[in-house]
């Protein structure tokens, strides 16, 4: 049911998916998200939604090929369904009542801060983007954000593409001639969400941040994907993704992130040799 009806890499290790699923997308809004599996046998894989057509029937997801599971489903080509397509899950960005706002993207983490910006722009908001990437060759969705953007920056690692450095560095900037945003919404890697937060905290300046945690079952009971926030424990798939970036403990969230990463390792080595096995 659940049929790919486009697919295009936007890197050479980024992919876009356009999924038939009509019931998400009259009901998915910014921030939410959906689980998939490409296969049976394949591991559950959260992706927040990029972009949804209600007319059309279609959700987008943009992936990073990371793992065996990311691996799986970059091998599915257009007219292949996908085993599983659930959502939409998590609660929407909240973004009602926002004149002017600074959102900010790292990595394959503006695939979910575009519909956001979207989303602000099409509701009369001021919308200063920011994204950053390693370097040229990885940049994404440039158009689409300057698109709905009233000033885009673009930041890269290296400075082969755009402004040289990280995002924090035109964030303060800004922010401190005299920018009155009232919010930042960053969402990317965690160490990038981590130093905005601690970057608009010195000014005062509330931030939210998505969280993408380990997450297996997406309605709250596994609790895999818990969080520490303002001491308390939380939730990604139902109480966020988003949270007060001010609140958040990064530092474990980081330490948790890295659990599986030699087991992942293991995992995608097994499926680039039967991948391997398979072209001989």
């Amino acid at each position: 049911m659940f049929t790919i009806v486009e697919r295009s890499e936007l890197n050479p290790t980024v992919t876009k998916l356009v999924v038939k699923a009509p019931l998400i997308a009259k009901k998915a809004q910014p921030g939410q998200f959906v689980i998939l599996r490409a296969c049976a046998d394949s591991e559950r894989i959260p992706l927040t939604i990029a972009d949804q057509d209600p007319a059309a029937g279609t959700v987008t997801v943009i992936f990073q090929v990371v793992g065996a599971g990311t691996m799986q489903l970059n091998g599915l080509a257009v007219g292949d369904a996908l085993h599983d397509f659930v959502g939409p899950l998590g609660r929407p960005t909240e973004l009602e009542g926002l004149k002017k706002v600074a959102v900010v993207g790292g990595g394959v983490g503006c695939a979910i801060a575009y519909p956001v910006a979207k989303k602000l722009h099409e509701m009369g908001c001021v919308v200063h983007t920011i994204a950053g990437f390693r370097s040229q060759d990885l940049v994404i969705l440039e158009d689409e954000f300057k698109a709905v953007s009233d000033r885009f920056i673009l930041m890269t690692d290296d400075g082969s593409r755009g402004e040289k450095g990280v995002v924090t560095k035109p964030l303060e900037e800004l922010i401190a001639a005299g920018e009155g945003y009232d919010e930042v919404i960053a969402i990317g890697p965690l160490v990038m969400m981590k130093f905005v937060s601690l970057t608009t905290k010195k000014y005062n300046v509330k931030t939210i941040v998505s969280m993408n945690p380990i997450m297996i079952d997406g309605t709250g009971m596994c609790g895999g994907c818990r969080l520490t926030v303002g001491g308390q424990t939380k939730f990604a798939c139902v109480d966020g993704p988003d949270f007060d970036g001010h609140l958040v403990d990064f530092d474990e969230a980081l330490q948790r992130g890295g659990m599986y990463r030699e087991f992942e390792a293991h995992a995608r080595e097994e499926s680039c040799n039967l991948l391997n096995k398979e072209v001989r």
